[in-house]
């Protein structure tokens, strides 16, 4: 039989006593009484002081408020919601007020890391924690995801996991980034839906959701909050003593040296330094733009954070704004996600293919002296090979160097003859440097696929490699190399997706330099009317997939062919395969061996 706890028993002793129950303590009140923090999970170990981030309080109390069922918070990154409103409320439950409890992650790797890093040393530094899971009995039933305690029980699960999904009933849900959640889990359905369907028999059911958010229109936590009560963090001007929210476009700062001089008041127009705002932030209060909505929400920026400074928020700030301008958006993306908890606006997903074209330069040589390394993407038709060689230098600034056709029957050793001797060349560099092509990429889809498993098998010294292009914009962009195909041939699987956004962000870059894109006007290198139409022939569109919102690319009309878009997605997918050096730093104008190959042990 299990013993009874201390806390427990103690509670027991003063009931038959005839004395009064000890008070109801909230969630913050119960952290700062009992939470400890371990060392490997926090940079300042020990008790718990919910007044470090005053934010902190009306929502972890909001989490112990029955009048709510449902709390939603979107937030920045590092402000320390893991701890306040996911392990404070489960800590709190498996001592104070014991029920059944569970805690989803994206992903069941994420689960079970959160399990070992975060709740274990919980439960491990924290007194009152201390001994209510017993994991050294073999009877006890706990595992890594599965915590049982006197009077409840907390599941750890991932949301790609859908058996786990319909397991059994619960009646707290911790949801944590669930902007990062799969659309769909397996056949069933929403993952967030489906935990929640979990919790329908229970009168005292609370669901916590939280996440950083992502691209505007995918945003779960965002389309939650909208729908709730809208609570947003205000702190008093230290000047006027007018409560209002703090803002990006009130930081004053230099963009050149990033000095930041402080944050101006929309009420008064004072200017007051960082230190003299933060010294106002414990007389904070959240203010809701919707207070009758039954669900609780509330949002935060990292400019009230404790845990980093503006001049940090600020530098990363000019950093990402200057990546942007070389056509990079994603540092600027993470940015307004993790620093302003604001979801990213996706623009500029259609482009003007006579603009492009009226931008084609004569190189006067075969290749420019700029370029280190050259790269070919091939795309695989049923009667042709479509294919464009593409040169590269630093900072992935790039040259069109020439798009063709090679017609033939696949059936026949001719045209795959072709080519091989399309991708032996060397190319003349205008200093007179022969250069090879450094990584080619064959599509495999359609009906050839195992003619370029066969040709790339006995290519592999010559970094020739099979790829399989797969959908989705949640996808890393090249995978490490398979040999799950019939010729055992390496194969690699590329997010086209997530290629041809990145693309579309290159060639929107203005100015030449860093992901410029360059092209040919000589009239025999293929860089026709056609190959531009070709070039911008999709478009990023929203669409629907089980009622879950989602970026799809689409092609604009059914008369445009796509090769001239895929050919140079490939293109672009062999130059992260073989991954040159490219950065100013590294290029010194050398030109790339062709030998660079992947590692054997990535297959």
């Amino acid at each position: 039989m299990q013993k009874i706890q201390p806390q427990t028993e103690a509670l027991f002793r003063r009931l038959l006593s005839g004395l009064k129950p000890p008070p109801v303590l909230t969630v913050s009140q119960w952290a700062d009484r009992y939470r400890r923090l371990s060392f490997e999970a926090s940079a300042l170990p020990g008790k718990w002081r919910t007044d470090k981030a005053p934010y902190q309080r009306p929502i972890m109390d909001a989490i112990s408020d029955k009048k709510y069922k449902k709390i939603i918070i979107m937030s920045a990154a590092q402000m320390g919601k893991t701890d306040a409103f996911i392990l404070n409320p489960i800590g709190y439950n498996m001592h104070y007020s014991p029920t059944s409890m569970l805690a989803m992650q994206p992903t069941i790797q994420m689960a079970e890391s959160f399990s070992k890093e975060r709740l274990s040393p919980m439960l491990r530094d924290t007194p009152a924690l201390q001994g209510l899971v017993n994991e050294k009995s073999r009877f006890s039933g706990n595992t890594i995801l599965q915590k049982h305690f006197p009077g409840g029980f907390i599941t750890m699960i991932g949301a790609n996991s859908p058996s786990a999904l319909a397991s059994r009933p619960v009646a707290k849900l911790f949801a944590d980034e669930i902007d990062r959640y799969p659309p769909t889990a397996g056949k069933e359905g929403d993952p967030l839906l489906l935990a929640e369907k979990r919790q329908t028999t229970f009168w005292n059911r609370k669901t916590v959701c939280t996440s950083t958010p992502t691209i505007k229109g995918l945003s779960r936590i965002e389309a939650e909050y909208e729908r709730s009560t809208r609570d947003r963090w205000q702190v008093p001007c230290p000047a006027c003593g007018e409560r209002q929210e703090l803002l990006w476009q009130h930081i004053i700062f230099n963009p050149k040296t990033g000095v930041v001089q402080g944050a101006k008041c929309d009420r008064c127009g004072a200017v007051s330094t960082e230190g003299e705002w933060r010294r106002h932030f414990g007389e904070g209060a959240f203010v809701s733009e919707n207070p009758e909505a039954e669900v609780k929400g509330f949002f935060l920026n990292s400019l009230v954070s404790p845990f980093t400074s503006w001049s940090e928020i600020t530098a990363k700030f000019i950093s990402a704004t200057e990546q942007a301008r070389k056509g990079n958006v994603e540092e600027l993306k993470v940015w307004t996600n993790t620093e302003m908890g604001q979801s990213w606006e996706e623009d500029g997903t259609s482009l003007d293919d006579d603009a492009l074209y009226a931008r084609r330069e004569r190189y006067n040589c075969e290749v420019p002296q700029e370029v280190v390394a050259i790269t070919c993407g091939v795309d695989t038709q049923d009667n042709r090979f479509e294919y464009e060689i593409v040169g590269w230098g630093r900072g992935k600034e790039s040259w069109g160097i020439e798009y063709g056709v090679i017609f033939g029957d696949m059936k026949k050793p001719e045209i795959w003859q072709k080519l091989d001797e399309n991708l032996a060349r060397r190319f003349t560099r205008a200093d007179g440097v022969q250069l090879p092509i450094l990584c080619a990429c064959i599509d495999s889809g359609g009906h050839q696929s195992t003619g370029v498993y066969r040709f790339c098998k006995d290519r592999i010294m010559r970094n020739i490699y099979a790829i399989r292009g797969v959908s989705g914009m949640d996808r890393e962009y090249v995978t490490r190399p398979s040999l799950n195909n019939r010729q055992r041939t390496p194969l690699f699987n590329i997010a086209v997706d997530v290629g041809k956004t990145l693309l579309y962000q290159r060639l929107s870059v203005k100015d030449e330099g860093e992901n410029y894109c360059h092209f040919p006007r000589e009239k025999e290198r293929g860089y026709d009317r056609d190959y531009f139409k070709g070039l911008t022939a999709e478009t990023m569109v929203m669409t629907y997939k089980k009622g879950h919102a989602m970026f799809a690319w689409r092609v604009k009309s059914d008369h445009i062919r796509n090769e001239p878009l895929d050919c140079r997605n490939y293109a672009q997918a062999a130059l992260e395969i073989v991954n040159p050096p490219l950065s100013p730093e590294e290029v010194k104008r050398k030109p790339q061996s062709g030998r660079r190959q992947v590692q054997s042990g990535q297959y």
